[in-house]
């Protein structure tokens, strides 16, 4: 019975804490999605190197109802002892920690697919806003400028866009050295993207995770545990309640 008592009360608390973390992965999703230039002030350029994969405000403010309605649920069961509600964060944790696993084998065997895909995504969108758009333009150069790459495959992604046919070169950061060369007039030619062959950002990122893929795997690995124990103690609690 103390045993019983202990994991409920370690459950309503660890709830409570997801509960508190969906609250504010929602604000942040609502702030970046309403005023996104002034979260790329505060983090810096680094902050900005997701923003192409994936819409980080709506990101956030789905991860966050989630997370709201975990903590929601694990709370209000554990503390009312209320069977349905533990079953339903149960299925929900459940189907969480598989779509998970199965994005994590999608990512691993089928990265080609993956860039293909996002390549027929990205890449019409550089050509038609690039250079027009402010705020999608800023958010390409925060991210260049911070993983020292260009474009999303190298410098042809920006061939047709309205930044270069407007100035008639490439931006700076496919010859990387024209960002800090201030003598340079001619600008980023196509001859000198050629010669520089900056890599694009899809490749840098990916290189950047692998590089970091022992401290990438072990955060995985540590959710994982932490979804598959509040899964057991949610079990647990239910088959012990009365």
């Amino acid at each position: 019975m103390q045993c019983y008592s202990f994991i409920k009360t370690i459950t309503i608390l660890f709830n409570f804490l997801i509960f508190l973390c969906g609250v504010a992965l929602l604000a942040v999703g609502i702030w970046v999605s309403v005023d996104g230039q002034s979260f790329l002030k505060i983090f810096g350029p680094m902050s900005s190197s997701a923003m192409q994969f994936v819409n980080v405000g709506y990101f956030l403010i789905a991860a966050g109802a989630v997370l709201l309605a975990l903590g929601f649920l694990g709370c209000y069961g554990a503390h009312t002892e209320n069977k349905c509600a533990l079953l339903m964060f149960f299925f929900i944790l459940f189907l969480i920690f598989t779509a998970e696993v199965a994005a994590a084998v999608v990512a691993l065997v089928y990265t080609t697919m993956a860039e293909h895909f996002l390549t027929l995504v990205i890449v019409p969108a550089i050509q038609k806003d690039y250079g027009s758009q402010k705020d999608f333009t800023q958010v390409w150069n925060s991210t260049m400028e911070g993983l020292k790459c260009c474009g999303f495959n190298n410098y042809t992604d920006f061939e047709n866009s309205p930044y270069f046919k407007e100035n008639k070169v490439f931006p700076p950061y496919c010859c990387f050295d024209n960002v800090v060369n201030s003598t340079d007039t001619e600008g980023c030619t196509q001859k000198k993207a050629e010669d520089k062959a900056v890599q694009g950002c899809f490749n840098q990122l990916l290189k950047s995770i692998r590089t970091n893929a022992v401290t990438v795997g072990g955060v995985a690995a540590g959710i994982g545990g932490l979804e598959l124990a509040a899964m057991i103690v949610s079990l647990y609690l239910y088959c012990n309640m009365k």
